[in-house]
């Protein structure tokens, strides 16, 4: 085992089967385990027998304290592993910042591949792979959200997004607001799991299911890329004209082609008060 060695280390999503010798290897010889959950990394390796020298606790809330500690370790020679509670480290989950810090201190970083959410369920959805984008969690606020899916509209790549049950409905009525009722798409949940599930199905489909009904577990959800009538580019200017001529009130024209179009709310209300008739409604 090389000393002052970083291993970013891939660990199951569900499936406790699901880790590689190489992991299981790695984490017996290194000479100390971050884990963003300490409880969760026990049950692992004490299911495959795997001894460890230290382990620490390396999460959202002790992250950069810790990061730094830990970069002195390496820089002294320890080798150090860092997992987090399922999955690979950095994709959503602690582990980036570790690595920014190892590398800026000339510290080799090895990554250890192996289970994740994202490619699990892109690979399950049945939608094209060749190309795609990983979202990773949207925004909280509904506001926030709507405006980053709007300006994926044109995206012809797959999207891959991360999302907690509790707001799983909210976040797909956004996804059929915003890209279109009609995109297919697919929400998986309890991957690698006894209920592993992969709902299929448009996003208004969707959406409607889940208005009501909160999914167990965490899930992901893979929507269809743009298609090619949907990837031309929007005449903002002409399409605020259009809709003032119908009698479309400034703050009304500014919503819609916000999440149309993806540009600033506020952006498209200045159009629109601008190119108003003399004397109109800024409402």
């Amino acid at each position: 085992m090389p000393s002052g060695r970083l291993y970013v280390v891939a660990t199951p999503i569900g499936n406790l089967e699901d880790v590689t010798l190489r992991a299981l290897r790695v984490l017996g010889e290194v000479d100390v385990i971050a884990a963003e959950d300490t409880r969760a990394a026990s049950v692992l390796l004490g299911r495959h027998g795997v001894i460890v020298k230290k382990i620490v606790s390396y999460f959202d809330g002790n992250e950069a304290s810790r990061a730094a500690e830990l970069v002195e370790r390496l820089v002294a020679g320890e080798s150090v592993a860092v997992i987090s509670e399922a999955g690979t480290p950095g994709i959503s989950d602690p582990g980036e910042r570790l690595v920014r810090a190892a590398v800026d201190a000339g510290i080799v970083v090895e990554v250890i591949p192996g289970p994740s959410a994202a490619i699990t369920a892109l690979v399950g959805s049945g939608l094209p792979a060749s190309e795609f984008r990983f979202v990773g969690f949207p925004p909280r606020t509904d506001g926030a959200r709507r405006e980053r899916f709007a300006k994926l509209r044109a995206d012809e790549a797959t999207l891959i997004v991360y999302e907690s049950p509790h707001r799983a409905g909210a976040t797909l009525a956004d996804l059929a607001a915003t890209l279109g009722a009609d995109r297919r798409a697919s929400l998986a949940r309890e991957l690698t799991k006894i209920h592993e599930e992969h709902v299929r199905g448009t996003l208004g489909e969707l959406a409607a299911r889940y208005e009501n009904e909160e999914p167990r577990g965490e899930v992901v959800i893979v929507v269809e890329g743009a298609r090619e009538s949907e990837v031309k580019e929007i005449d903002i200017e002409a399409e605020v004209r259009a809709r003032l001529a119908r009698g479309e009130g400034a703050k009304e024209i500014a919503a819609a082609l916000a999440l149309k179009t993806g540009e600033p709310k506020r952006k498209i209300y200045a159009l629109a008060l601008a190119l108003r008739p003399r004397g109109g409604d800024d409402e």
